[in-house]
């Protein structure tokens, strides 16, 4: 029987996830995670200043000698501008470092080069060859599964620790953060460490040998970290993370360019969440990142209603993205629609590492991702 639709009563997640639960006063189990499991790990304002501090002089020590004390993922949004943006502000000395997978829009081209320039930040961009990911992104298409962007996020994941142990540095600084990126939905997204699962949907569906796509399994990010050291730390969970008021600071300080709604600085992430998911998988993303922003206290739950009730996309914006989209895949409009009408499938449907089974998906909600 089609379970009844509800919504929550304190923020605005609902049973458009399949999985969410409700208490007798209507607040789902995301609230209670976050109040439980998320707020205690949000520092004071001065513990979270001395702590950073601390960090800050640990990452100054290790990289002692070195060129650089430490790398950063950019890709000109507004969490990574802000986080490389104050690890420069702590005196720190990042490599910069960017994944090209032939999405990013110019905006995001430009935001990263001003900031950059500002800063006085040197770049290491990594570019996987655009017929290889392309093949890759058609073979999750045709495999029907929901989380087509778990190959960009591994991505960026792998080139990052990669990058340090080259380097020979011992951190990662990223702009993952509890403010904006709390919620985390097993049947929205997948394990972006699963390279067994990538593996298998390309062998599957795939046709162009992966040559320069960075994969890293189970066993390389245990060294590197575990053998090698190396730390992933978000700087932005030491303060109060106040997004709009970042957009602000960046749009002041390193003439930074707004580019709309949050992880729209690639045209295929804008695509793939204002239109493939909701359409073919009835998710629509901004629900849980406005339901964060709700937890930390930046949103009102009217104000967030009052966003949902917007499409999230004007007709001729869609309309250009999908014109845009489909010659760069080299697809046709009826071949897309066919995709899209596809059934759906489970990530679990094809072969996964072992460690990514559930119900460890709880042990990686914890951990968090690249980018959610």
């Amino acid at each position: 029987m089609e379970r009844p639709y509800q919504i929550c009563t304190r923020c605005v997640m609902d049973t458009t996830n399949p999985d969410i639960i409700f208490d007798e006063n209507g607040i789902c189990n995301h609230c209670h995670e976050y109040d439980n499991n998320v707020k205690p790990l949000i520092f004071a304002r001065n513990d979270g200043e001395r702590k950073l501090n601390e960090l800050a002089e640990d990452i100054k020590r290790k990289g002692r000698g070195k060129k650089y004390d430490c790398v950063a993922g950019v890709s000109g949004g507004v969490d990574s501008t802000f986080a490389i943006y104050i690890a420069k502000n702590l005196g720190l000395r990042p490599l910069a470092v960017q994944l090209d997978n032939g999405w990013d829009t110019e905006t995001a081209t430009r935001n990263v080069e001003r900031t950059l320039k500002k800063l006085d930040i040197d770049l290491f961009k990594y570019t996987i060859e655009w017929d290889e990911f392309r093949d890759l992104q058609l073979a999750y298409l045709k495999a029907s599964v929901v989380d087509i962007e778990a190959i960009t996020d591994h991505a960026i994941h792998a080139i990052l620790f990669r990058t340090a142990d080259e380097r020979g540095v011992k951190y990662i600084i990223t702009g993952v953060n509890f403010s904006t990126e709390s919620i985390r939905i097993d049947s929205w997204v997948h394990p972006k460490n699963d390279v067994t699962n990538i593996r298998d949907i390309h062998n599957t569906f795939g046709k162009v040998k992966l040559r320069t796509f960075p994969a890293m399994g189970i066993v390389k990010h245990a060294y590197y970290q575990g053998i090698k050291g190396i730390k992933m730390v978000s700087v932005l969970n030491y303060m109060p993370y106040v997004w709009e008021e970042a957009k602000k600071t960046i749009v002041r300080e390193l003439d930074w360019e707004d580019y709309g709604a949050k992880h729209r600085e690639s045209i295929w992430t804008r695509f793939y969440q204002g239109y493939i998911l909701p359409v073919k998988f009835n998710i629509d993303k901004r629900k849980a990142h406005l339901s964060n922003l709700i937890h930390s206290g930046q949103l009102s739950r009217e104000e967030a209603l009052l966003e949902l009730q917007k499409p999230p996309y004007t007709e001729e914006e869609l309309n250009k993205d999908k014109a845009y989209c489909f010659k760069k895949l080299g697809l046709s409009e009826d071949e897309f629609e066919n995709i899209m009408k596809m059934p759906v499938k489970s990530h679990y449907d094809y072969k996964t590492d072992r460690l990514w089974r559930k119900p460890v998906m709880s042990v990686y909600k914890l951990l968090g991702g690249v980018k959610y």
